[in-house]
Protein backbone atom coordinates (compact mmCIF):
# COMPACT_ATOMS: atom_id res chain seq x y z
CA UNK A 1 0.00 0.00 0.00
CA UNK A 2 1.19 3.40 -1.17
CA UNK A 3 0.82 6.08 1.56
CA UNK A 4 1.54 9.82 1.25
CA UNK A 5 1.88 11.81 4.45
CA UNK A 6 0.68 15.46 4.78
CA UNK A 7 1.93 16.94 7.95
CA UNK A 8 1.95 20.90 9.23
CA UNK A 9 4.56 20.64 12.05
CA UNK A 10 6.82 18.39 13.74
CA UNK A 11 5.57 15.28 12.16
CA UNK A 12 5.20 13.03 15.74
CA UNK A 13 2.89 10.51 13.93
CA UNK A 14 4.82 10.63 11.13
CA UNK A 15 7.99 9.55 12.76
CA UNK A 16 5.91 6.45 14.57
CA UNK A 17 5.07 5.81 10.80
CA UNK A 18 8.41 5.86 9.77
CA UNK A 19 9.65 3.79 12.84
CA UNK A 20 7.33 0.79 12.41
CA UNK A 21 8.24 0.62 8.43
CA UNK A 22 11.76 0.55 9.67
CA UNK A 23 11.37 -2.08 12.31
CA UNK A 24 9.06 -4.07 10.06
CA UNK A 25 6.14 -3.63 11.83
CA UNK A 26 4.36 -1.97 9.02
CA UNK A 27 4.52 -3.12 5.09
CA UNK A 28 3.42 -0.12 3.91
CA UNK A 29 5.49 1.81 1.01
CA UNK A 30 5.69 5.71 2.33
CA UNK A 31 6.06 7.05 -1.33
CA UNK A 32 6.15 11.03 0.18
CA UNK A 33 5.46 13.50 2.07
CA UNK A 34 4.02 16.67 2.16
CA UNK A 35 3.51 20.12 4.29
CA UNK A 36 1.80 22.83 3.42
CA UNK A 37 4.69 25.32 4.09
CA UNK A 38 8.29 25.09 4.24
CA UNK A 39 10.84 24.13 7.30
CA UNK A 40 8.78 22.06 8.79
CA UNK A 41 10.20 19.49 11.08
CA UNK A 42 8.01 16.63 9.67
CA UNK A 43 9.67 17.38 6.32
CA UNK A 44 13.37 17.26 7.72
CA UNK A 45 12.47 13.76 9.46
CA UNK A 46 11.35 12.89 5.85
CA UNK A 47 14.25 13.62 4.54
CA UNK A 48 16.77 12.48 6.97
CA UNK A 49 15.21 8.93 6.18
CA UNK A 50 15.14 8.65 2.59
CA UNK A 51 11.85 9.51 1.76
CA UNK A 52 11.00 11.52 -0.80
CA UNK A 53 9.27 15.34 0.03
CA UNK A 54 7.49 18.18 -1.20
CA UNK A 55 6.20 21.14 -0.17
CA UNK A 56 3.15 23.53 -1.43
CA UNK A 57 3.11 26.63 0.86
CA UNK A 58 -0.01 28.09 1.49
CA UNK A 59 1.14 31.57 1.17
CA UNK A 60 2.49 31.31 -2.08
CA UNK A 61 -0.55 30.91 -3.72
CA UNK A 62 -3.12 33.65 -4.44
CA UNK A 63 -5.89 31.78 -3.02
CA UNK A 64 -7.43 28.88 -1.75
CA UNK A 65 -8.45 27.34 -4.72
CA UNK A 66 -5.16 27.64 -6.40
CA UNK A 67 -3.34 25.89 -3.49
CA UNK A 68 -6.01 23.16 -3.27
CA UNK A 69 -5.17 22.62 -7.13
CA UNK A 70 -1.08 22.44 -6.37
CA UNK A 71 -1.77 20.07 -3.15
CA UNK A 72 -3.95 17.86 -5.08
CA UNK A 73 -1.57 17.73 -8.64
CA UNK A 74 1.38 17.52 -6.14
CA UNK A 75 0.30 14.69 -3.93
CA UNK A 76 -1.66 12.79 -7.18
CA UNK A 77 2.12 12.59 -8.94
CA UNK A 78 2.97 9.67 -6.51
CA UNK A 79 -0.17 7.90 -6.88
CA UNK A 80 -0.78 6.76 -3.46
CA UNK A 81 -3.15 4.22 -2.00
CA UNK A 82 -4.28 6.03 0.89
CA UNK A 83 -3.15 9.53 2.05
CA UNK A 84 -2.72 10.47 5.59
CA UNK A 85 -3.04 13.81 7.10
CA UNK A 86 -0.87 13.71 10.11
CA UNK A 87 -1.47 16.65 12.08
CA UNK A 88 -2.38 18.75 8.81
CA UNK A 89 -3.94 22.13 9.80
CA UNK A 90 -5.46 22.99 6.12
CA UNK A 91 -8.73 22.05 5.05
CA UNK A 92 -8.54 20.29 2.15
CA UNK A 93 -11.24 21.47 -0.73
CA UNK A 94 -14.10 18.96 -1.56
CA UNK A 95 -12.12 18.63 -4.94
CA UNK A 96 -8.73 17.08 -3.16
CA UNK A 97 -11.48 14.78 -1.04
CA UNK A 98 -12.90 13.26 -4.80
CA UNK A 99 -9.59 12.83 -5.90
CA UNK A 100 -8.60 10.67 -3.35
CA UNK A 101 -12.02 8.98 -3.71
CA UNK A 102 -12.10 8.25 0.19
CA UNK A 103 -8.95 7.49 0.61
CA UNK A 104 -7.85 10.55 2.90
CA UNK A 105 -7.17 9.21 6.38
CA UNK A 106 -7.34 11.60 8.87
CA UNK A 107 -6.22 11.56 13.07
CA UNK A 108 -7.88 13.94 15.70
CA UNK A 109 -7.27 14.19 19.31
CA UNK A 110 -10.56 13.53 20.50
CA UNK A 111 -12.98 10.63 20.49
CA UNK A 112 -15.07 12.31 17.45
CA UNK A 113 -17.58 13.51 16.90
CA UNK A 114 -17.26 15.11 20.39
CA UNK A 115 -14.64 18.37 20.12
CA UNK A 116 -14.10 18.52 16.17
CA UNK A 117 -11.73 21.03 15.04
CA UNK A 118 -8.07 22.68 15.59
CA UNK A 119 -8.74 22.77 19.54
CA UNK A 120 -10.28 18.99 20.41
CA UNK A 121 -8.05 18.86 23.95
CA UNK A 122 -8.41 22.28 24.83
CA UNK A 123 -12.36 22.05 24.27
CA UNK A 124 -12.44 18.59 26.04
CA UNK A 125 -10.45 19.97 29.10
CA UNK A 126 -13.07 23.17 29.24
CA UNK A 127 -15.87 20.80 28.82
CA UNK A 128 -15.05 18.72 31.85
CA UNK A 129 -15.21 15.62 30.30
CA UNK A 130 -13.11 12.18 32.20
CA UNK A 131 -12.37 10.47 29.35
CA UNK A 132 -11.23 11.50 25.68
CA UNK A 133 -8.88 10.13 23.44
CA UNK A 134 -8.02 9.93 19.57
CA UNK A 135 -9.72 8.97 16.46
CA UNK A 136 -8.77 7.92 13.10
CA UNK A 137 -11.41 8.38 10.49
CA UNK A 138 -12.07 8.78 6.65
CA UNK A 139 -12.02 12.76 6.00
CA UNK A 140 -14.71 13.45 3.57
CA UNK A 141 -15.82 17.61 3.36
CA UNK A 142 -16.68 18.47 6.58
CA UNK A 143 -14.14 19.18 9.59
CA UNK A 144 -13.59 16.23 11.32
CA UNK A 145 -16.44 14.32 9.38
CA UNK A 146 -16.07 10.71 7.61
CA UNK A 147 -16.25 7.37 8.62
CA UNK A 148 -14.40 6.77 12.18
CA UNK A 149 -12.32 3.61 11.29
CA UNK A 150 -10.73 3.17 15.00
CA UNK A 151 -10.59 5.78 17.83
CA UNK A 152 -8.63 4.87 21.76
CA UNK A 153 -9.72 6.13 25.29
CA UNK A 154 -7.13 8.40 27.11
CA UNK A 155 -8.35 9.44 31.19
CA UNK A 156 -8.83 13.03 32.03
CA UNK A 157 -6.47 13.23 34.93
CA UNK A 158 -7.56 16.27 37.49
CA UNK A 159 -4.12 17.46 37.74
CA UNK A 160 -4.25 17.86 33.18
CA UNK A 161 -3.38 20.57 31.87
CA UNK A 162 -4.04 20.98 27.82
CA UNK A 163 -0.30 20.14 27.69
CA UNK A 164 -0.23 17.18 29.69
CA UNK A 165 -3.48 15.65 28.33
CA UNK A 166 -2.23 16.20 24.66
CA UNK A 167 1.36 14.73 24.78
CA UNK A 168 -1.13 11.41 26.36
CA UNK A 169 -3.37 11.73 23.77
CA UNK A 170 -0.44 11.72 20.78
CA UNK A 171 1.27 8.69 21.89
CA UNK A 172 -2.44 7.42 21.83
CA UNK A 173 -2.70 8.95 18.47
CA UNK A 174 0.75 6.84 17.13
CA UNK A 175 -0.07 3.85 18.09
CA UNK A 176 -3.57 4.14 16.53
CA UNK A 177 -2.08 5.01 13.28
CA UNK A 178 0.16 2.48 13.00
CA UNK A 179 -2.23 -0.09 14.10
CA UNK A 180 -4.99 1.20 11.55
CA UNK A 181 -2.20 1.49 9.11
CA UNK A 182 -1.16 -2.03 9.11
CA UNK A 183 -4.94 -3.13 9.62
CA UNK A 184 -5.31 -1.18 6.00
CA UNK A 185 -2.35 -2.25 4.34
CA UNK A 186 -3.13 -6.24 5.34
CA UNK A 187 -6.66 -6.06 3.76
CA UNK A 188 -5.93 -3.93 0.35
CA UNK A 189 -9.69 -4.04 -0.46
CA UNK A 190 -11.37 -0.85 -1.62
CA UNK A 191 -11.29 1.37 2.39
CA UNK A 192 -14.39 2.56 2.35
Amino acid sequence: MRIVVLVSGTGSNLQAVIDAVKAGELDVDLAAVGADRSGTYGVERSAAAGIPTFVVDFKAYSDRSAWNAALTEAVAAYRPDVVVSSGFMRIVSADFIDVFGGRYLNTHPALLPAFPGAHGVRDALAYGVKVTGCTVHWADAGVDTGPIIAQEAVPVAETDTEETLHERIKAAERRLLVSTLRSLAAAPQSPN
